[in-house]
């Protein structure tokens, strides 16, 4: 188990079998982890794409995988072969959720599908986290972040808003799945406490990105023959966005009747604050695009930190903007210790983000994400296999790891961690 857990950890029993890839499964099982499960990823021998995905102190580690694989062990199999396949349902029957982003046609030619897994453990909670739901038109359809993003309405509110369609400049779609992956496997362990019983968990990339787009821009189609438009007008109007100072950019945001009132009256202007397509939160919805147009041009009067003690000292929610490399020195980021440094073993600095939920019992500290096939060896002596099992895995290469790193062979009884 992860020695990085302590025994209080919220997930701190709960084995994970993950064998997803890219970002949207990973991100889902980092949470996990983050939570003290001890999360084991089972890589092809090629490994997750994503280490090789920018810059790397070392090959197998690079950015984007550092990114959403902290607090994770690694086992390398090759599923096509039937050694390798063993190995896996021997771990499944010890496991309390398995995790896989692979096509369910191909997960069942591999008899590694919902029913199968659960035949054996009862207690699986068995997430398949697929582009498109089962039993819907693009069923068993590969998907990914551009493609979810341009069929869930991202690239047409950004079109709406710039005039050009494009996808948002974040992996959006990914993150967002693989957030309500997490949850939904969340929720499926506490109903397991309750009933005893595992079920099939499906997280469909279209339906999830969908849902969460339609929270404010399903907007008027909620009105079922009332012929209004679908789209939230404060959110799409091309004014929104960080305003221009006389020096910089604030994000500035009055939002409750009150906020504008004082902005305009604070900023010389109380007949804009007095003008009825303003005073109300659903006269200025309708005539959002007239307002924020306004508050561009005043906020050009006055400098960024003469707007943020304005704002301060009337009470309206407003800040600075960061750059992207900004955040690491932002005070309040450092204060709550959110960036971690960890020295590896082979002499190099890793940075990371902590999870940002803090729990009062049983925080998991981040430790570092795992070299391709770190702990193969370890995780299959752990499971049971005896050394003979094992030692014909390795000469197969259904399973692939490294030497162990210490005198003490794991396969002779030692399952401490490395």
């Amino acid at each position: 188990m992860k020695t990085n857990t302590p025994p209080s950890a919220a997930l701190g029993s709960i084995r994970v079998l993950d064998l997803t890839t890219v970002v949207f499964g990973p991100y889902a099982s980092q949470i996990l982890a983050d939570y003290g499960a001890d999360v084991v990823k089972i890589e092809a021998p090629s490994g997750d794409s994503t280490r090789h995905t920018g810059p790397a102190f070392e090959p197998g580690l690079s950015a984007i995988f550092l990114g959403i694989n902290r607090n994770k062990r690694s086992l390398v199999l090759d599923l096509k072969q039937a050694a390798a396949r063993d190995a896996l349902l021997t771990l499944v029957d010890q496991a309390d959720v398995f995790m896989h982003s692979v096509r369910p046609q191909k997960m069942a030619l591999l008899g590694l599908d919902p029913d199968t897994l659960r035949a054996r453990n009862p207690r699986l909670i068995y997430a398949g986290l697929h582009g498109f739901g089962n039993g819907g038109a693009y069923q068993g359809q590969p998907a990914y972040d551009d493609t979810i993003q341009g069929l869930s309405g991202v690239a047409d509110i950004m079109a709406r808003q710039t005039g050009t369609p494009r996808y948002l400049p974040t992996i959006a779609a990914d993150k967002t799945c693989g957030l309500i992956a997490a949850h939904a496997i969340l929720a499926a362990l506490f109903q397991r406490e309750r009933t005893g019983q595992g079920q099939f968990v499906e997280v469909p990339m279209f339906e999830s990105m969908t849902s969460y787009m339609l929270v404010e821009h399903f907007y008027g189609r909620h009105l079922v023959d009332a012929n209004e438009p679908a789209g939230y007008p404060r959110t799409l109007t091309p004014w929104r966005k960080p305003y221009q100072t006389a020096d910089g950019y604030v994000c500035i945001l009055p939002y409750t009747d009150n906020h504008w009132k004082r902005f305009f009256e604070g900023s010389g202007n109380p007949a804009i604050a007095a003008d009825p397509r303003f005073t109300d939160i659903a006269a200025r919805t309708r005539h959002i695009g007239e307002l924020y147009e306004l508050v561009g041009t005043i906020m050009l009067q006055r400098s960024t930190e003469d707007w943020l003690e304005f704002c301060a000292q009337q009470e309206i929610p407003a800040t600075r903007m960061n750059s992207l490399d900004d955040l690491e020195q932002d005070p309040h980021l450092q204060s709550v210790d959110f960036f971690v440094d960890i020295p590896d073993t082979e002499q190099k600095t890793y940075r990371f983000t902590r999870s940002p939920v803090r729990m009062e019992q049983g925080n998991v500290e981040p430790a570092m994400p795992p070299r391709l096939g770190e702990h193969t060896w370890e995780i299959l002596s752990q499971a049971g296999l005896s050394e003979t099992q094992i030692t014909a895995m390795k000469a197969s290469k259904a399973a692939i790891g490294p030497a162990p790193i210490t005198d003490t062979d794991p396969l002779k009884g030692n399952t401490d961690e490395q």
